[in-house]
């Protein structure tokens, strides 16, 4: 770490307070540390019971993901909705339990641990050839950071935008875990540049496309009836680089006990010379897509995140 990288980490620390910081830094520490030296399979036990117990003693996410869920399936029993928000906590304590593993995940285990689909793979693999940027389409869905992280140790390292983690020390310790083979933490805020030069030069960018966005990041589209707003950033990167949008998500097999990547058809991109427009077009696009997948794996979604927060003028708050 450099002299200026130390002063503002310790610009940061001092201003989100000492204690704090350290306090949650050591907690997240010792609990990646610890997790990551039993054998993975019993991780991934212990990380699910956490989400359990989480599931139990954080309410207000509970009743995030009630209000989601009625907004999505308004036809669903309040029994089913349940059942998805108990497999929700459950996908995020597993994530936790994969996470801890990390450093010892390499070339020779990774495929013990998720495995891509060869179809897609085959996709994946021509679209490379053809040298053009990729950005990868994907969300919050099963073990989302495993994605990346796999695809690293694979030989397919990638830059993802990500939001800091607002603990410096946190962020700096997670960091650590996901760029161990060359993947890169873009931060969302001034990376565009960055962003551009990697996908001109054939790179590959990976966005996480299913959170709430603000007005001046977004644009309003349908996601499972109402309107959402969504990150344009996607549809804007294309437009301006031509880059592959290429759909790819990961999801737990309970019965195969492994993480199943897949991929799918390259979304076009639709130009039509009016370029609002076309973001707005090409977003709702890209948005359908991962509705779907989210629609054939509800119970490995973060329902618990506020997703329909910013509406649209004159509509009233919904959380």
């Amino acid at each position: 770490m450099t002299d200026t990288e130390n002063g503002n980490l310790q610009n940061l620390i001092k201003r989100r307070g000492r204690l704090r910081t350290y306090a949650e830094y050591s907690a997240t520490w010792a609990i990646l540390k610890s997790m990551g030296v039993l054998p993975r399979s019993v991780s991934v036990k212990t990380g699910q019971a956490v989400g359990s117990i989480a599931h139990t003693f954080l309410p207000r996410l509970r009743r995030h993901a009630e209000i989601n869920l009625k907004i999505a399936f308004p036809e669903m029993d309040d029994a089913a909705r349940q059942r998805i928000i108990r497999g929700t906590f459950k996908n995020l304590g597993r994530l936790l339990g994969e996470v801890s593993q990390f450093p010892r995940f390499n070339p020779a285990n990774i495929s013990s641990v998720t495995l891509f689909d060869k179809d897609d793979n085959e996709t994946f693999r021509r679209i490379q050839r053809e040298g053009r940027g990729i950005i990868l389409l994907t969300g919050h869905i099963g073990a989302w950071e495993l994605l990346a992280y796999a695809q690293s140790i694979e030989g397919n390292p990638i830059s993802f935008l990500a939001r800091p983690i607002d603990n410096p020390l946190v962020n700096r310790l997670v960091t650590d875990y996901r760029t161990r083979y060359g993947n890169r933490i873009l931060e969302k805020r001034g990376s565009a540049r960055e962003v551009l030069r990697t996908l001109k030069s054939g790179g590959m960018v990976g966005i996480l496309a299913d959170l709430n966005s603000t007005r001046e990041a977004g644009v309003f589209c349908d996601f499972f009836g109402v309107q959402a707003c969504t990150t344009s950033s996607i549809a804007t990167l294309a437009l301006r680089t031509g880059a592959t949008v290429f759909p790819v998500y990961i999801v737990w097999d309970e019965k195969a006990q492994i993480h199943k990547l897949y991929g799918g058809q390259p979304v076009e991109t639709v130009e039509t010379g009016d370029f609002e427009n076309d973001v707005k077009m090409n977003t709702a696009r890209y948005t359908k897509v991962i509705e779907d997948i989210i629609r054939r794996y509800p119970e490995q979604w973060l329902w618990i995140h506020r997703r329909w927060r910013t509406r649209p003028e004159g509509e009233p708050e919904i959380y």
